[in-house]
């Protein structure tokens, strides 16, 4: 009996063994975002972190927890909103097609808020939560800390403001919480909408936030971008790669396609083991006395480079 159990034990070992040397090499993922997790959910443990611990304003992931907290209220989602004054952004002054007076379905500012980042549609469904804008912040972070978000703070619905903050590590959290919401699921991998708004009947189309839900190589089971100047671009995601369910956080991404690239760089790595390469153009010299015709130049050669590079990330 004791041989069988030491043979039973060397071999769960031997397995422990095994699985950590298939794990992909850290150190091989070089990623340009400030703030990094890594997550696989299904073993519950980080494959890749950076400054994960470190506290920064996240922007309109925000609005994950928003839509949480809105939907554990249970209001009615056929119920109609209105948007007012009150959902006017007077601190960032972001522009928005819901002009004063649309009214829409809570589901469809629930929709709009997840899938395409509608600052006026969350800010309509916290003024018309129980008790206002206030109770459901209050909500938000009650969730929060329940969750075991011990180094978050949410201090409006949109995440316009630069005090609603988190760490990767929390949003890692925050995300698997969130998947627990069929619709949440639904709505943020939504790759557009189309709604009509009352009273005019006017349609509007709206696009997701996150080009990636249209490319066919992704397997995404829920995301949601953010960005305030505060907080960078932002992305976190539930994705499965390589069949294993994995959480990316990638936090304060600086430049138009970094966040992008750099999902593109943790997906081939857990992938490959590899690390991918995507390249970019040198800097243009510097030239002390330019004339018109090279600004000129330089300017369209720049100007042209950046849907290439878009369409090339796109098609990964």
């Amino acid at each position: 009996m004791k041989l069988l159990l030491s043979l039973v034990f060397l071999c769960v070992l031997a397995t422990a063994a095994t699985a950590e040397s298939l794990a992909p090499d850290p150190s091989r993922l070089k990623l340009k975002s400030a703030n990094v997790l890594v997550f696989d959910t299904a073993a519950d443990r980080q494959i890749y972190a950076k400054a994960a611990d470190e506290v920064t304003p996240i922007a309109s992931v925000t609005k994950l927890m928003t839509a949480m907290v809105v939907l554990d209220a249970q209001q009615p989602l056929d119920e109609t909103l209105a948007i007012d004054t009150g959902d006017l952004d007077y601190l960032k002054g972001s522009h928005s097609r819901l002009r004063i007076g649309s009214a829409l379905s809570r589901r469809e500012m629930l929709q709009l808020a997840l899938m395409s980042s509608e600052n006026r549609a969350a800010s309509s469904l916290a003024r018309h939560y129980p008790g206002g804008t206030p109770a459901l912040v209050a909500a938000m972070n009650f969730k929060a800390a329940s969750l075991g978000m011990s180094h978050t703070h949410y201090s409006d619905a949109t995440g316009l403001s630069a005090e609603n903050v988190s760490t990767a590590n929390d949003l890692a959290k925050l995300v698997q919480a969130a998947a627990e919401y069929p619709l949440v699921r639904e709505f943020t991998t939504t790759p557009s909408h189309l709604v009509e708004v009352q009273p005019t009947g006017r349609t509007l189309g709206f696009n997701n936030s996150n080009a990636l839900v249209k490319n066919q190589s992704w397997d995404i089971q829920l995301q949601k971008t953010g960005y305030i100047r505060e907080a960078g671009k932002c992305v976190v995601m539930l994705v499965n790669i390589a069949s294993k369910p994995i959480v990316i956080v990638l936090l304060d991404s600086l430049g138009k396609y970094t966040r992008i690239a750099d999902a593109q760089r943790v997906k081939h790595w857990i992938e490959t083991g590899e690390a991918l390469v995507i390249a970019t153009p040198k800097p243009a010299r510097s030239v002390k006395a330019k004339t018109a015709a090279v600004k000129t130049t330089k300017s369209r050669t720049h100007g042209a480079f950046e849907p290439r590079l878009d369409k090339v990330l796109a098609q990964r």
